[in-house]
């Protein structure tokens, strides 16, 4: 989306180095050599209270390895990253975890649209790059995703599932359980929000259902009274909304204050607890999908949430906490294969790569594991709505997209 120059100065490097630098590319503390996992993703502004999620449910998995020493020589440590949700901050990012030799892997980043500047940057490099959170198809599959996948960058992978499931599951739920059959269309024009509502709309309109009209809003906007109009006047009984939870939250609010006594349902962007605190009363009734099932209904997750809460970390957990501890996880038992007694090979970040595809094991969120495109291979999804002032789940499954 944006073109930046990635040359930086040494001063600019901020990541974690401890001691003196050992010939085989760690730095040694302690007698222990320090590994840093990078996090990316917005830690301020827009979509932060998701981001600070994600930053600590990986701060939770290195503090777990570390206590369990997991790696025998090696010490864990986070570097978080803020994106502030703006593709040319994940690019820059990027580069600095690149240029520090300790950042053996990176979890994040939340926004598809921030990854497509990430990508190739992590490729080059041959570092892993894991997100909890990205669902966007062209990501792992390719542009030309729904005609001929193709696997672009080795380096990537996700822990969560994709938009090409999660579309249809929204649609299949609108349609036949909820009944509605005119649904009015909203995207925030950036690729996830987007690629979603297109892919909600194929499915809504395949399943015997009508778009009333389609419109876009921008990312930071809060006076939505003209699209309000549009939509009191479409004659629609839902509104499907593809984009974040920070314009989706306002735009409920205006939309039921003027007396459209319609849901608004969204996908995961918008599964926040934030977005019930902001809309308050005026979000009861309304749905969000979210990928895989309720952290908190799986006992893997019990630790976890009790660790969170009682560190009192800021950010919601329930959305990618366990995904982004999952992809930590993944990463630190990578590591494990590859760094012995300390010792880092030179050529240990294209090794960890490797051993990252062949990811195997029961996470706190499900099982992880990734196919030949680097996605994942728990294709659980939910469906939450907003009862009483809280999201509960209304359903969950898996949706066949052939």
């Amino acid at each position: 989306m944006l073109i930046l120059t990635t040359v930086l100065t040494t001063g600019a490097l901020t990541l974690t180095a401890c001691g003196s630098r050992d010939n085989k590319g760690g730095d040694k503390a302690g007698g222990t050599t320090t590994v840093v996992i990078g996090v990316d993703a917005p830690l301020t502004g827009q979509n932060s209270a998701t981001g600070l999620g994600i930053q600590y449910g990986v701060q939770i998995a290195v503090d777990d390895a570390n206590k369990k020493n997991l790696v025998p020589g090696v010490k864990f440590k986070v570097s978080a990253l803020d994106d502030k949700a703006n593709p040319a901050s994940g690019q820059q990012n990027a580069t600095k975890f690149v240029a520090d030799k300790n950042v053996l892997g990176v979890v994040g980043p939340l926004n598809s649209g921030v990854a497509t500047q990430m990508q190739q940057v992590f490729d080059t490099a041959g570092l892993v790059e894991i997100s909890p959170s990205n669902t966007a198809p062209e990501l792992t599959q390719g542009k030309n995703w729904q005609t001929a996948k193709s696997r672009d960058y080795k380096t990537y992978f996700r822990t969560a599932t994709t938009d090409a499931l999660q579309g249809g599951f929204a649609a299949d739920y609108a349609y036949n359980t909820l009944k509605k059959k005119k649904v009015f269309l909203v995207d925030d024009k950036q690729t996830y929000g987007a690629g979603l509502a297109k892919l909600f709309k194929a499915n809504f309109v395949k399943a015997g259902g009508k778009i009333a009209q389609e419109d876009h809003v921008s990312t930071g906007d809060t006076d939505f009274s003209s699209l309000v109009t549009k939509i009191k006047n479409s004659g629609a009984d839902l509104v499907y909304y593809g984009g974040q939870y920070d314009e989706s939250e306002k735009l409920t609010k205006q939309l039921k204050d003027a007396g459209v006594k319609i849901p608004l349902f969204g996908g995961d962007g918008m599964f926040s607890d934030t977005y019930i605190q902001t809309a308050g009363k005026t979000s009861e009734g309304d749905l969000a999908t979210s990928v895989g099932v309720p952290v908190t209904t799986l006992p893997a997750a019990k630790q976890f949430i009790a660790d969170y809460k009682a560190k009192k970390y800021p950010g919601d957990y329930g959305t990618y906490g366990g995904y982004s501890y999952d992809a930590a996880t993944a990463i630190i038992k990578a590591i494990g294969n590859v760094v012995k007694d300390g010792k880092v090979p030179s050529d240990a970040r294209t090794k960890i790569v490797d051993e990252v595809q062949k990811t195997k094991f029961d996470g706190i969120a499900g099982p992880v594991a990734f196919d030949q495109y680097g996605d994942t291979t728990n294709k659980q999804l939910t469906v939450y709505q907003v009862v009483s002032g809280k999201w509960k789940a209304v359903k969950s499954g898996t949706y066949n997209a052939g």
